[in-house]
């Protein structure tokens, strides 16, 4: 290491306190680092071996868990983003690890591809997103690391080492979706598709109905999903269709946008969740008039304006994965849960659909998969919550997603993913001195 990466390493010590979004999570580092190049990652990570500092990388700070905590230095890669290459003729596009995902179909339309699918918020950046298992809806359609088809990461010993299907080709399953165990990625290559529009269609529908005729319904259409409001007996649905690029759109009209996403959804529902805290009657009384007052229009736009929405009420979130076909038996439960209880959720709980893969850790490998997200305010405490709700998705074989609050150890985990050792040998052989971890990766994954 030359004087002048000493300087650089000294010289920036931590100071301020780090916070994710939901503010569930929080440390002040002993160092931060803000590279701008994959080379500047890989003297970060030289230096802080060199002191045997623990060097974490962040992204958006979306993940509720401590998964991107750093207590040592803290690699903030805001200025690590943009397109590094794209391919018309593969469909494949590598970006620097930073990169928002609502700044990547801006960067690909240029060439006419996009993200074949996406999560409903975009704020993300693109490593963070495929490493804690982040998904959309849509039964044929697998999570984000799904997607990946080779990255670039720095491993423990400041090294490039790249992973596709023609270099360590075994270990992308692993790394795709590898928790920041394995390396600090500054580069992922993507699978992408011409880009295309989608139909939408939000609509009331019964609860009852909706759970009755589930399997159907998630067949039916390219991308499912419905929301639904403790405290009422609506289901708000969601479905869309993929279209062609060229399909005429028909874009939801600005002011009807803004008065359903911006004003409703946003700006009266943290109104009504803080109200909700001190006079907890007001939350049913407002559920039902949401379900009267939003997700019923129709539009056609580009896909990743129907993928993604705007949230600005700041929440926490526990979201389990179950197999697709325990979703409706878990979700009832949930409900007699909270009526029983007598417990006034301000939130809806979401119910999402994703196709089995092959990535080692993710919470749809091998397996078909359903998923229920329970949400709480974030002023509120959601642990009595929570709890309970996992215990009912335990019961019904759920593995939490890795970037939402969830209570499950190494030794829990290990008996939900069939390949949990391989990934645990490959992080003995990767991060032996574990220069990657944190309590989150060692509650996980054990020490």
């Amino acid at each position: 290491m030359t004087s002048l990466d000493v300087q650089r390493f000294r010289g920036r010590s931590g100071g301020s306190t780090w916070q994710n979004w939901g503010r569930s999570a929080s440390v002040k580092p002993l160092r931060v680092e803000r590279p701008r190049t994959p080379e500047a990652v890989q003297r970060a990570v030289k230096a802080a071996a060199e002191h045997r500092l623990a060097i974490k990388a962040v992204g958006a700070g979306h993940s509720f868990t401590g998964i991107a905590v750093a207590p040592g230095v803290l690699l903030e890669l805001d200025d690590l983003q943009g397109l590094v290459s794209a391919d018309v003729a593969t469909g494949r596009a590598t970006l620097l690890a930073g990169t928002r995902l609502h700044r990547i179909p801006g960067l690909l339309a240029p060439y006419g591809l996009a993200m074949e699918n996406l999560g409903d918020i975009d704020r993300q950046s693109i490593s963070g997103a495929i490493s804690t298992g982040t998904h959309g809806t849509g039964a044929g359609f697998g999570g984000l690391a799904t997607q990946v088809v080779g990255l670039t990461m720095i491993t423990a010993d400041g090294e490039f080492l790249r992973i596709d299907e023609s270099s360590n080709a075994e270990m992308l399953p692993a790394a795709a979706l590898g928790l920041g165990a394995l390396g600090i990625i500054v580069e992922v290559t993507l699978q992408c598709v011409p880009a295309f529009t989608m139909k939408a269609i939000d609509e009331p529908a019964p609860l009852e109905d909706v759970l009755a005729t589930l399997t159907d319904r998630v067949a039916a259409s390219d991308h499912f999903e419905f929301y639904w409001f403790p405290h009422t007996d609506v289901a708000l649905t969601k479905r869309q269709t993929r279209l062609p690029e060229s399909t005429r759109r028909e874009p939801l009209p600005a002011v009807g946008k803004w008065i359903d996403e911006t004003l409703l959804s946003n700006g009266v529902y943290r109104v009504v969740c803080a109200a909700g805290r001190v006079v907890p009657a007001v939350t049913p009384p407002f559920s039902r008039l949401a379900v009267k007052l939003t997700g019923d229009r129709q539009y056609t736009d580009l896909s990743h304006r129907v993928l993604t929405q705007s949230r600005t009420v700041r929440f926490r979130e526990m979201e389990y994965a179950l197999p697709a076909e325990n979703v409706v038996p878990a979700f009832r439960e949930v409900q007699a849960l909270i009526a029983r209880r007598g417990w006034r959720i301000e939130f809806p709980v979401e119910v999402r659909f994703a196709q089995e893969d092959d990535r080692w850790l993710s919470t749809a490998h091998g397996r078909a998969s359903g998923y229920i997200a329970v949400h709480r305010y974030w002023r509120a405490d959601p642990t009595e919550y929570f709890e309970a709700v996992e215990r009912i998705m335990l019961d019904h074989g759920g593995r939490p997603h890795w970037g939402k609050l969830h209570t499950l150890d190494a030794d829990a985990l290990r008996e939900r993913y069939p390949r949990f050792d391989d990934f645990t040998a490959l992080r003995d052989r990767l991060d032996p001195e574990r220069r990657f971890a944190n309590r989150y990766l060692e509650r996980v994954l054990g020490s």
